[in-house]
């Protein structure tokens, strides 16, 4: 059978290197494509990174806790084996050495300590011109080409280091911070908080150091800590900052931060996480440093909210005086644009709602039958989202025209298939992370694939990608306790499908043999909102037959 190497990915241009800090699969275990089966750090990011191809995972290179550089293979899968058992270790040819052998002996960043083995890479100081590097408006997403300064953390004058995080920007779709591109001082801000620019434009710029670190691959003696290159010695990682007194693993991204805000790891000790066996994770940091900012007597100040562009952000206005008996409450930023946007999606779409019942008593057998068994073995819950991103995508196989987008007089069908899934974030709104290549899964990768969306989500740690390129979007009322709604279609795509709640009612129910007869099934309303500019009411209403009837043939008996 085929084997394939597991890559560390690159999670974006700055970054070389990644930490595993997690494995969900263990030698010999079955994976399904796009299964989650690792957990990975950087000092950007913390994400799960999903199978490439199905099969049994045949070898792990690099243990949890271990930090390689992009492109290494951490592991590796034996495609197309079923078989939940070992498979038979993969022979290396004679004259050459495995890509873990190479990795391991290359001159490359992948200790787990700070200290500097023999024979790697080190900086070198060269002289180099005071020069200046840019700060530009990065470009978020395909659809993306404007965004907005939310607030600057630095100002001119102060120093900045290479990667450190120096503004916030924020778009229609997600806010984020955006890291310097060098080492140096803010030598000036260009563009102030507030104001919205076009991708590409020049915001600020920075004076970088007279001298620069370049590296080179001479070998070098590790004679100990005093060896310096010339005349100045290399920065080495903290010895306290891979794991915590108590055991619990640090992740590269709440290092990070922790060092920025001054946070020592006996400070670190005391915050309670609430990751996989305690492990602090990014909100964690965030909300431990935000109660330790807090004034006691007073609230801390709001961010401030990001001037609108006049065509793509929603307006700011002057606040409203409260009346008597009254309160007045400003918008935050997530639902002005919410506001915004169902606005405009009312102005341009010709909205139409269309509504069917289905039987779900098979969906929710089935669904009992593995909950507790998934819950054991994959350690996430089972809902019913991931049964009803499936049954949406086989109703858009039969139905393409509801996965496609309007431009002008043009009509573009999708021929892949990524579902947006509605979740909502406490009171502060709604979000649509998007499930890329739902078609391409199971329902058990599309648990996996929905839980991990809805926990970034919540944590605020989704990437602008994971909020881009949707082609259909479910809501799942039912989970909010609702039995019915008319959802808003989310531009650019032409229909979203609202599936209220689950209830046990008397029905009647034909049978073979008794003929009509009333039996208590478990009953959930449908709501199609489309674009009646290119569906018409007899093509809305095929497709919540067939996704009906999708529901209602699930088999309880069958493996998920």
């Amino acid at each position: 059978m085929p084997v394939v190497d597991v890559l560390m990915p690159k999670m974006g241009e700055s970054i070389t290197e990644g930490t595993v800090i997690t494995w969900y699969k263990k030698v010999g275990e079955a994976v399904a494509q796009d299964e989650i089966l690792l957990e990975i750090g950087t000092d950007k990011v913390d994400t799960e990174i999903p199978a490439s191809d199905a099969g049994i995972l045949a070898e792990i290179l690099v243990e949890e806790g271990t930090t390689v550089d992009v492109g290494t293979p951490i592991a590796r899968i034996q495609v197309g084996t079923t078989a939940a058992t070992p498979p038979p270790a993969v022979p290396q040819p004679a004259s050459t050495a495995s890509p873990s052998a190479a990795s391991a002996a290359a001159p490359s960043r992948t200790a787990t300590t700070g200290s500097t083995s023999k024979g790697a890479p080190r900086a070198t100081i060269r002289p180099a011109p005071t020069a200046t590097e840019p700060v530009i408006m990065p470009k978020m997403g395909e659809s993306i080409t404007e965004g907005t300064v939310i607030a600057w953390y630095k100002e001119p004058g102060d120093a900045v280091a290479l990667d450190e995080t120096i503004l916030e920007i924020g778009t229609d779709k997600v806010d984020t911070d955006v890291p310097s591109p060098a080492k140096g001082t803010l030598q000036e801000i260009l563009v102030p908080a507030g104001e919205t620019v076009a991708v590409g434009t020049l915001i600020a710029i920075i004076a970088t150091d007279e001298a620069v670190n370049v590296a080179t691959a001479e070998a070098v003696s590790s004679e100990g800590p005093e060896d310096q290159v010339d005349g100045a010695q290399e920065k080495e990682t903290p010895s306290d900052g891979r794991h915590l007194s108590d055991g619990r693993f640090l992740t590269p991204l709440v290092r990070s931060i922790a060092q920025q805000e001054g946070i020592s790891t006996d400070e670190l000790v005391g915050i309670k996480g609430s990751g996989s066996r305690g492990r602090i994770n990014k909100k964690d940091l965030l909300d431990y440093i935000a109660a330790r900012k807090r004034p006691p007597t007073t609230a801390a100040p709001e961010r401030p909210l990001a001037a609108a562009a006049p065509e793509h952000s929603p307006k700011v206005t002057v606040p409203r005086a409260a009346g008597p008996r009254e309160e007045v409450i400003e918008m935050d930023r997530m639902r002005q644009l919410v506001a915004h946007h169902m606005t405009l999606s009312r102005k341009t779409a010709a909205h139409v709602t269309s509504f069917a019942e289905v039987d779900a008593t098979n969906l929710v057998r089935l669904r009992e039958t593995h909950k507790h068994a998934f819950l054991q073995q994959d350690g996430i819950k089972l809902t019913y989202t991931p049964f009803l991103v499936y049954a949406v995508v086989e109703a858009l196989r039969d139905h393409p025209i509801l996965n496609a987008s309007v431009e002008g007089t043009s009509i573009i069908i999708k021929k892949d298939y990524h579902i947006g899934v509605a979740v909502n974030i406490d009171k502060t709104g709604l979000i649509v992370p998007v499930i890329k290549h739902a078609g391409r899964q199971r329902v058990a990768g599309l648990a996996h694939a929905a839980h991990n969306l809805a926990a970034r989500a919540r944590a605020n740690e989704l990437n602008p990608d994971d909020l881009q390129g949707g082609t259909f979007t479910l809501t799942n009322l039912g989970s909010l306790g609702s039995i019915m709604g008319t959802p808003i279609i989310l531009q650019p795509q032409v229909a979203i499908l609202a599936t209220g709640a689950i209830k046990k009612r008397p029905v009647v129910v034909e049978d073979p043999a008794l003929g009509d007869v009333i039996a208590i099934r478990h009953m959930m309303y449908l709501s199609l909102s489309y674009d009646h500019r290119i569906i018409d009411g007899a093509m809305g209403i095929s497709f919540l037959r067939k996704f009906a009837s999708v529901v209602e043939s699930f088999d309880p008996t069958l493996e998920i």
